[in-house]
């Protein structure tokens, strides 16, 4: 190369770097001014998700709760269903794996811990690479009470399938007919905003639930002793056998597990859930002796579904004392507070006392002498008790019994009771009678009249 294509060359050199330095001070020019970093992206969503109003806040004398990072969250007394906390409640959000509480509890309710659950070709051929598993094949057989280990600790969505699949087969249906029983449930547990299409949680637009359907649910749950046992195991073995392999899992829900950083020593059951489009999910049962609580975080950032969990969970212990309805209910109406096995208290306030509540009394319509009594704050229930009627109350209520049965009378004849009937009759037949008097009377002088007149013309 001579000297002068060496010169060329270096000038060629020198425009090519100051125009690669003009385009990269240009592109971090555009990062700094305009684009947003995964750290500064992620710090707007959790704050946006914080300043979520919490409804719960609102009530007036309740205690105030914490603010989380998930989109709904809510805190429920298993024995009352009361809602302690509520953040978005009743918002649609679709609720990834903690949708297999549901799929357990229909399962418990419908199946038997023994009855086999084999595993067809719809079972496995849904799966996707990354898809929560635990690896069936098609062909494997195992017992309910191993697909539900299965199905609960390890989130396998293979075995969820077989589970709803098999239980609707020995009902005598089939897999769809499985997911219309967790519809049904819900529904049958008051729960009225959600829509399962699926027995494990894959996204499906059409899957979807909120806070307080899923506690609704959990609190169901505290009825299935073997829901607890399962959901208490941190580790599992499928053992083999001819027609499965071995299989061996542990527990997810790091609330659950001792040795984790996140573990609750209150915690006594849940389930955890992720999606891209659900975000994290967890359902967790809390027993601190005294008092059951169940909450529910839906479309939370990151690992803050642990530590808001947590907070939600003291925030409930340690602001709700139980309280017995007996001995405190003062009305004239209730003779005697009867003993329930799960109900006669409700969840008090701190700062609040029992006569601060409002009592609505409902009539039991299959025992008359009975009423359920339903106590609310501030507009918000927080019990329920069964209480026996007092002799005032039922002489009360028989006397309005007997107006209203007279009124009811009164229009099947017309407008008018049995004895205004009689009087009606009476009055008409002297009135009839007085008619028929005067009648003759007046004919009677009609004649005489005419007697007179033809007298005065003889004479």
């Amino acid at each position: 190369m001579g000297r002068g294509s060496r010169v060329l060359a270096a000038i060629l050199i020198i425009i090519l770097s100051v125009s690669m330095g003009s385009v990269a001070f240009a592109t971090n020019a555009e990062v700094s001014d305009g684009e947003l970093t995964e750290e500064e992206i992620l710090k707007q969503e959790l704050d946006k998700a914080y300043s979520i109003a919490v409804e719960s806040n609102g009530i007036k004398g309740w205690p105030q709760g914490p603010g989380t990072y998930g989109e709904a969250a809510i805190v429920m007394e298993a024995g009352t269903g009361a809602v302690l906390y509520a953040k978005n409640i009743d918002a649609r959000h679709f609720p990834a794996s903690i949708t297999k509480v549901l799929t357990a509890l229909v399962a418990l309710e419908n199946g038997q811990l023994t009855d086999q659950v084999a595993f067809s070709h719809d079972c496995v051929a849904f799966m996707q690479p990354g898809d929560s598993s635990i690896g069936m094949k098609e062909g494997n057989v195992i017992t309910l009470e191993q697909a539900l280990y299965a199905t609960l600790l390890a989130s396998a969505n293979e075995a969820a399938y077989a589970v709803g699949e098999n239980v609707g087969k020995n009902a005598g249906y089939d897999y769809s007919w499985f997911v219309g029983q967790m519809n049904n449930r819900c529904k049958e547990l008051g729960g009225g905003n959600s829509n399962f299409v699926n027995t494990n949680g894959l996204h499906d637009p059409e899957h979807y639930t909120c806070a307080r359907d899923m506690a609704l649910i959990g609190r169901e749950l505290f009825k299935h002793p073997e829901f607890f046992t399962i959901v208490q195991t941190l580790e599992y073995k499928i053992e083999a056998t001819d027609t499965t392999e071995e299989h061996i899992f542990q527990q997810k829900h790091k609330m659950l597990r001792p040795e984790n950083s996140n573990y609750y020593a209150y915690a006594v059951g849940g389930k955890t859930g992720f999606t891209s489009d659900a975000r994290s999910t967890l359902i967790t049962m809390a027993d601190n002796g005294t008092t059951q609580l169940v909450c529910v975080v839906l479309r939370t950032y990151g690992q803050n579904v642990y530590p808001d969990t947590k907070n939600l969970f003291e925030y409930g212990f340690n602001n709700f004392t139980k309280a017995a309805v007996d001995g405190q209910e003062t009305s004239e109406d209730i003779a005697e507070i009867l003993p329930e096995e799960n109900g006669g208290y409700v969840m008090l306030p701190a700062g609040a006392e029992f006569s601060d509540l409002d009592m609505e009394l409902v009539r039991d319509e299959a025992n008359p002498q009975e009423a359920i009594l339903t106590y609310s704050y501030e507009g918000n229930f927080v019990g329920t008790a069964r209480g026996r009627l007092s002799e005032t109350y039922l002489k009360k209520m028989a006397a309005k019994v007997e107006k209203v049965e007279k009124k009811e009378k009164k229009k099947e004849d017309g407008g008018k009771s049995r004895e205004e009937i009689r009087d009606g009759i009476i009055l008409a037949g002297a009135v009839v009678l007085l008619v028929v008097l005067v009648a003759a009377f007046l004919r009677l002088v009609i004649r005489q009249r005419r007697k007179r007149k033809m007298r005065r013309k003889k004479s």
